[in-house]
């Protein structure tokens, strides 16, 4: 048994389901000082970063988060994620550890934009803060720019044999660029210069239409109660 795993967990009281309208949440919250190895370690039995805090979903009726990462060594792109690829290769790309002005102005529009009817709205500086940088591990910027303006942000936590996608935002107006989908493709680029092993995604939910893509990922990984599964090229 790994020492991560001997870590006290709590369990918030139940919310509402900001995925499932239908269901009600929970989280395993993990109640101890956090290190970056004991997150990786974390992560591969199905946990996530927010901000310092650290929780995996415990839900009373539901099992629809599924752990989901990527192999970056053995991942293929498909056709669709070449003309992605294609399409921005006029991106300029550069990994800062710097929060900017800039980032977070593109931040509050994204929100504003594209998530004003979620609980993330409406954006603020704080929230900003709280939900994306952490005290315990710096995070990496993807910076993607476009004729010198910054368009896109994959905000990336590294770890010793990961990386995690923490989120992604980009320029509301450039939708027919697939940002979010290239900024994984990206992230997954940097992880293999890296040498990691996996790129973490969060959780797979097949039932939401904006948390069903990450499967499109192949080969990828989903944690099962028997361990991480493959699911192959298709």
């Amino acid at each position: 048994m790994s020492e991560a795993s001997r870590l006290p967990v709590g369990i918030s009281q139940p919310f509402a389901c900001s995925y499932r309208p239908d269901q009600q949440e929970q989280l395993l919250i993990v109640q101890s000082k956090m290190t970056p190895e004991h997150f990786e370690s974390l992560m591969a039995m199905g946990f996530r970063r927010s901000g310092d805090d650290v929780y995996r979903p415990h839900c009373p009726s539901c099992r629809a988060c599924q752990p989901i990462r990527v192999p970056v060594k053995t991942f293929t792109p498909s056709r669709s994620q070449k003309r992605v690829l294609a399409k921005n290769r006029d991106l300029v790309w550069r990994a800062v550890e710097e929060v900017t002005e800039e980032q977070q102005a593109l931040y509050m529009r994204y929100i504003r934009e594209r998530h004003n009817d979620g609980p993330m709205y409406p954006p603020t500086q704080e929230q900003y803060q709280r939900f994306l940088q952490c005290q315990w591990l710096p995070q990496t910027y993807l910076e993607a720019r476009l004729d010198g303006k910054l368009v896109m942000v994959a905000v990336t936590d590294v770890l010793e044999h990961s990386l995690s996608a923490v989120y992604t935002f980009f320029d509301p107006g450039l939708d027919k660029r697939s940002l979010g989908r290239c900024g994984i493709l990206m992230q997954i680029e940097f992880a293999k210069r890296m040498g990691k092993h996996f790129l973490y995604l969060g959780y797979q939910i097949d039932q939401c239409s904006k948390m069903s893509y990450k499967t499109q990922y192949r080969p990828c990984q989903t944690l099962t109660h028997k361990g991480w599964k493959t699911l192959e090229m298709v």
